[in-house]
C-alpha cells in the first residue's frame, strides 16, 4: 500500500506539518513552513524579533572563518542586542554586552542569550501560537488535503450532480 506520493505507507509514519509542530517548539523550528507560520504569528504579537534572533544565532553557529564570524556577530549585535538595535530582543545581561566581544567571536558566543529567547518563546508565545487562527487554519487545510482520493472523487461527483 502506498500513500498519495507513492511512498510505502505504514502505521508508524512520521508526523508531518502541524502535528509535528504541536509536539515541540524544536520540531516547529526545524520546519521551514513552521518557522514561516510562527513568524507570521509573532509579527502579529509584535515579537517577531525573537524568532529572527534565534534563527540568526543558529546560522551564526555554522559560520566559518574569523572575518565572517566577526561580520555576522556584529550584524547580530547591531540588529538585536545593541541599545540602538532595530529589532532589539529583551534578554538578561544585555546591558553588559559590549561591542568588544565582537573582536574575538566564537560559535557559541550568543548561546546563553539564544537559550533565553528560546525559553521565552517556548513558555510564552509557542503555546499561544498553537491556539492561534494561523496554526488552526493551517491544520484544517492540512487535514482537508489528507482526505482520501476516493472521498475527493465522491465530493467532486456530488458537487457536479448538485451544481448542475
Amino acid at each position: 500500500i502506498n500513500d498519495s506520493e507513492g511512498h510505502p505507507s505504514s502505521s508508524h509514519q512520521t508526523l508531518k506539518g502541524t502535528s509535528k509542530w504541536a509536539t515541540s517548539l524544536e520540531n516547529l523550528l526545524e520546519d521551514p513552513e513552521g518557522v514561516k507560520r510562527f513568524r507570521e504569528f509573532l509579527k502579529k504579537e509584535f515579537s517577531e524579533e525573537n524568532v529572527l534572533f534565534w534563527l540568526a544565532c543558529e546560522e551564526f553557529k555554522k559560520t566559518q572563518g574569523k572575518k565572517q564570524m566577526q561580520e555576522k556577530a556584529k550584524e547580530i549585535y547591531m540588529t538585536f542586542l545593541s541599545s540602538k538595535a532595530s529589532s532589539q530582543v529583551n534578554v538578561e545581561g544585555q546591558s553588559r554586552l559590549s561591542e568588544t566581544i565582537l573582536e574575538t567571536p566564537h560559535p557559541l558566543m550568543f548561546q546563553k542569550l539564544q537559550d533565553q529567547i528560546f525559553n521565552l518563546m517556548k513558555y510564552d508565545s509557542y503555546s499561544r501560537f498553537l491556539k492561534s487562527d494561523i496554526f488552526l487554519n493551517h491544520k484544517k487545510c492540512e487535514e482537508q488535503e489528507e482526505t482520501s482520493p476516493e472521498a475527493q472523487t465522491a465530493a467532486k461527483r456530488a458537487s457536479r450532480i448538485y451544481n448542475t
